[in-house]
């Protein structure tokens, strides 16, 4: 008789084993825009006969449904496993699609949902994505660049003045906790996908470039409606967040490659960081594996390129200028605190970065000269990477950046008499919570221990920056009561409780060859140092993400949708529809 124990071991199991693998793409419960582009791809799990393979959409032979057949391999990587694929296929009839798939020993169904779109509200749509930014980071932004008083804001940030909001579920279609690749691509596209992947559906095969494609919505507003077309960032423009609203590739980091796709797509407006993978191989400071100039394609392409604040200013500025390359660092631009305060980071290499709001402005000026409208896609990106770091100073003056380029834009879409859907939100998380202050005056407490300076409840108090400047930002950070901001995700480090004013923090060093990290030395010896044991493995040298919704805040034509509950891949049908994208042209 089998003990009541090992019963209910084998029920847990069966409730927490892994689901298998998607075999059909798209996955389950895919939502498709009625006439977008998108790969079809049965994988099958061994080899199989093409006589016995049958598929059906609606009842009907996929060939039929489709308008044409598919490619079948009948080892695909040379794999005792088969495959169909078909590419770039549309379906633009509204309603539920089942896709039943038979071998002749095994069956597999999964059922899409394609939806249209009424006609078009918006003439524009500009999408800010504060990448990894996190409530704490807002708070913390609106307390430094608005200030407080007796519990109560003296003002609002933009981000949160908005009509309509909403919290956005960020899963991906391999795990609860996603990364900037499918987290944006789920914007760009309307899809779930695995985390690294851009534009694709992850699939067994071994290269990364010929997954199964999701059209994006920068394709989808040029092809449908003639739109300029806009991505703007402050990290390097290869990265995640700004490389999901063009390319297709699982691989995230095949920054050579999404070079590529840039140009094939040819946005009117692009800047960022990032220079290293657009100049060739022998250049100075590249990181190409070849020697393709690409900055000098994109010359050849009619584009004109900007390596300065100033150059972007008077380039922006020419009635003549119709696309537009930025390029301000070889890697990630610098974020506010270092450009404008601290000259620290790569300001000494790079002193004429133009700040977000500059880039904005300049893009502005430019895709607003196409009568078709424009859509355009602003990253602050380096919240995230300072999170990370767990620099939280320098996160949350690149929040306070993000809502000074979020107001100068609501600015100008009304007096345009609001043409725009603004949309403003994070694409995943970070674990970072706002707990209290820390005192940090030593003078008064020099042998009190590090995190009894830690203040809570009443103890908390309010800081002491000092007043903000015209643009929302105080002049130090260095003062003695500062916000606590703290992550749940760490790595072994030395915690200061302290900005770091020489450089942006650095948490972590390789250990060794065997690709694992160490604490960084480097703090040790600073004043209240302690060494703090991580809750991650020694693998990884930095904070990492989380699963928390994110908030979504939106204003313009079509925000209305914008409520409740709402998953990632809604947040593309918000855009599409206001575009009216699906509708008869």
């Amino acid at each position: 008789m089998v003990k009541k124990s090992v019963i209910a071991f084998l029920i847990v199991l069966c409730w927490t084993a892994p689901l298998s693998a998607q075999t059909i793409y798209p996955i389950d419960r895919a939502e498709i825009l009625a006439g977008a582009r998108f790969d079809f791809k049965v994988e099958l799990p061994g080899l199989v006969d093409p006589a016995k393979l049958k598929i059906a959409v609606n009842g009907a032979d996929y060939a039929t449904a489709f308008g044409r057949s598919g490619t079948f391999t009948d080892r695909e990587d040379g794999k005792d496993q088969s495959a169909l694929v078909l590419r770039d296929v549309t379906l633009t009839q509204p309603g539920t699609v089942t896709v039943e798939v038979s071998d002749g020993t095994r069956e597999r169904s999964v059922t899409w949902t394609v939806f249209d779109t009424g006609p078009r509200k918006a003439k524009n749509v500009i999408l800010f994505i504060g990448d990894g930014m996190s409530p704490a980071h807002r708070v913390a932004a609106r307390i430094l660049s608005k200030g407080i008083s007796e519990g109560k804001s003296r003002g609002k940030l933009a981000i949160d003045d908005m009509p309509h909001m909403a919290l956005v579920a960020t899963a991906g279609s391999d795990s609860i906790i996603t990364d900037s690749a499918n987290s944006a691509s789920a914007y760009a596209t309307g899809h779930k996908g695995a985390v690294n992947a851009l534009g694709v559906y992850a699939d067994r095969t071994a290269s990364p470039f010929d997954d199964p494609r999701i059209e994006t919505i920068t394709s989808l507003a040029r092809r449908r409606l003639g739109m300029a077309i806009g991505v703007v960032t402050n990290t390097e423009i290869e990265d995640a967040t700004p490389a999901a609203m063009v390319a297709h590739t699982r691989r995230r980091a095949a920054y050579d490659e999404i070079v590529e796709q840039f140009f094939a797509a040819k946005p009117d407006v692009l800047m960022g960081g990032g220079s290293a993978n657009f100049m060739p191989k022998s250049s100075t400071g590249s990181k190409r594996k070849d020697e393709t100039d690409y900055i000098a394609k994109f010359r050849d392409a009619g584009y004109q390129v900007a390596t300065t604040a100033g150059e972007l200013g008077a380039l922006s500025a020419k009635p003549e200028t119709g696309k537009l390359l930025g390029l301000f660092a070889t890697g990630n631009m610098d974020g506010a605190l270092d450009r404008k305060f601290l000259k620290a980071g790569g300001v000494k290499k790079f002193p004429e970065q133009p700040d977000l709001t500059e880039q904005v402005q300049a893009a502005l000026k430019l895709l607003s000269r196409n009568e078709a409208g424009f859509f355009l896609m602003v990253e602050s990106g380096m919240i995230d990477k300072y999170a990370h770091l767990l620099d939280m100073e320098r996160a949350v003056y690149d929040t306070i950046m993000l809502d000074n380029a979020v107001r100068q834009t609501r600015e100008w879409a009304q007096a345009r008499g609001d043409d725009t859907l603004i949309l403003v939100l994070a694409d995943h998380n970070h674990p970072n919570s706002l707990v209290g202050t820390v005192n940090d005056d030593m003078a008064t407490t020099p042998n009190v221990a590090l995190r009894e300076r830690v203040g809570v409840y009443e103890q908390a108090g309010f800081p002491n920056y000092p007043a903000p400047d015209a643009e929302g930002y105080p002049a130090r950070v260095d003062v003695s009561r500062r916000l606590a901001i703290f992550s749940a995700s760490l790595p072994d480090h030395y915690e200061t409780f302290r900005p770091k004013l020489d450089n942006p923090n650095e948490p972590t060093v390789k250990s060794g060859d065997d690709g694992t990290f160490k604490a960084n030395d480097k703090y040790k010896d600073v004043p209240g140092a302690v060494l703090r044991p991580g809750n991650l493995s020694a693998l990884i040298g930095a904070s990492v993400h989380s699963g928390e919704d994110v908030i979504l805040t939106a204003t313009g034509p079509g925000s209305e949708r914008v409520h409740g509950s709402m998953d990632n891949t809604e947040v593309f049908r918000v855009m599409v529809d206001a575009l009216g994208l699906a509708a008869p042209q």
